[in-house]
């Protein structure tokens, strides 16, 4: 269910490739959560850097939500790029994977296909 890539890179730059390469394959970024500034904000200590990029391409997302408005709870697409055992790595859920939890569609079926083929696409140049 997991697609987890290592790279050479620091964080901060795998994030700063994937970036462009999302915008190469047509999708935005809507967001990134710094996980490991936020939970120092909160007075946590957490010692595995974690940047969360919620990402997002409208025309799909417009065929999920037009086939069932109930998967905006799976919305958007996350790719996380962590530190972990003193490597990083890029990692996403598998589209395909999860929505046939959600739904039995095949129209969404062949989406989720299409979207998980373009975020793996873009781990993998961003590696």
């Amino acid at each position: 269910m997991k697609y987890i890539v290592t790279t050479s890179k620091t964080v901060d730059h795998a994030v700063k490739d994937l970036q462009e390469s999302v915008k190469r394959h047509g999708f935005g970024v809507l967001h990134i959560h710094n996980l490991q500034e936020t939970m120092k904000k909160k007075g946590v200590e957490f010692g595995n850097e974690c940047q969360i990029l919620e990402i997002c391409n409208p025309h799909q997302a417009k065929k999920v939500l037009e086939d069932d408005m109930d998967l905006n709870m799976a919305l958007p697409c996350r790719i996380s790029v962590y530190s972990s055992e003193g490597q990083t790595k890029i990692g996403t859920l598998k589209a395909s994977e999860m929505l046939s939890v959600l739904s039995q569609s095949e129209g969404l079926h062949e989406v989720a296909v299409e979207v998980e083929r373009n975020i793996k696409e873009m781990i993998d140049e961003a590696r």
